[in-house]
């Protein structure tokens, strides 16, 4: 929708986006969905229109840090991009962008991840390398729910699990409320912790296939529409688990820190896309986890006829943990 306004011609051929931006020019860009603002969509083109002669204003950009990342250094290229940082972004197109030396911003979704294993696991986990002005509603839920944190000047993040947890309620929503990538985290922390946990998915409203998964640990969740109410439970029993994305595999894997026994996560390929080996980072920690593949399991054990001959083959064994170190985000 983007290019098409940029006056792109797009079409669709074996499979294949196929784009013409010859005949581009700079329009008034609505970004706006069903979902709200897009990120991809805005990063996308915001890029294109840098180049595009004339002045592209695109309305209802997404205002994620990401966003605001690729927009100064486009700025440092020699792009002429104002209003970075809110949802209303004014391009005027330059000839040509030449090089530049940038620093690429921390993962806050990492970063968050590692946050709640500590405090899932009941451990003390210092996060370093992040930026703790990303994940404001993050902090915001530590705070209803009485996990201990404490950021220092150097903006390290300690999380402190030991405090009993309350239960609260989230709602994703494009940044800077609650972000979608944290929530399958959020809701595992959820389901050990005392009382009942409201999520409500705003972004994408079936993104709860982890569910099924937790419920396998002993987690006691019920889904009503784009609504999962999360009761609560002591504790989780070790089991076999299928990783369906991203960020479900890191909650599985959050799950098996704190589950009693043995936990078997497979399909980490999906967990590989957005982390860069986290089983290390949570060795670093203490954490009794190591990466398998089919041949070395034990047969019988979340092990499949297919994955036998290898069609699958890599796993994260997980144990139970307590977690004491400092990690780079």
């Amino acid at each position: 929708k983007g290019f098409e306004k940029l006056g792109c011609k797009v079409e669709l051929k074996g499979g294949y986006v196929c784009v013409d931006g010859h005949a581009r020019r700079g329009p008034d860009i609505f970004l706006g969905g069903r979902m709200g603002s897009t990120v991809g969509g805005t990063v996308n083109v915001l890029m294109a229109a840098v180049l595009t002669p004339g002045t592209t204003r695109i309305q209802c950009a997404a205002c994620e840090p990401e966003v605001d990342a690729v927009a100064e250094m486009l700025n440092a290229m020699g792009a002429k991009i104002s209003g970075i940082g809110s949802p209303t972004l004014t391009i005027t197109g330059v000839k040509k962008l030449h090089g530049c030396e940038v620093a690429v911003i921390p993962d806050r979704i990492e970063a968050g991840t590692l946050m709640m294993a500590g405090a899932i696991t009941g451990g003390k986990v210092t996060v370093s390398g992040c930026n703790p002005q990303h994940l404001g509603a993050l902090f915001d839920k530590f705070e209803e729910m009485n996990v201990g944190y404490y950021i220092n000047d150097q903006d390290d993040v300690t999380i402190d699990g030991k405090n009993v947890r309350k239960p609260s309620d989230i709602v994703t929503l494009p940044y800077p409320a609650f972000p979608t990538d944290l929530q399958a985290q959020m809701l595992t922390l959820m389901a050990l912790t005392p009382g009942i946990s409201v999520v409500t998915e705003k972004i994408y409203p079936n993104r709860f296939l982890h569910v099924a998964e937790l419920q396998r640990l002993g987690a006691n969740i019920d889904i009503e529409g784009a609504t999962a109410i999360i009761k609560g439970v002591k504790t989780f029993s070790g089991a076999p688990l299928m990783a369906s994305d991203l960020r479900a595999s890191a909650a599985l894997v959050m799950a098996g820190l704190a589950a009693v026994g043995t936990t078997w996560v497979q399909r980490i390929y999906h967990l590989d896309r957005g982390y860069d080996h986290l089983e290390k980072k949570l060795q670093a920690l203490g954490a009794k986890i190591e990466r398998m593949r089919a041949e070395d399991m034990p047969k019988g054990d979340a092990t499949t006829e297919a994955e036998e001959k290898g069609v699958i083959i890599d796993k994260v064994k997980v144990e139970t943990v307590k977690a004491k170190a400092a990690v780079g985000a």
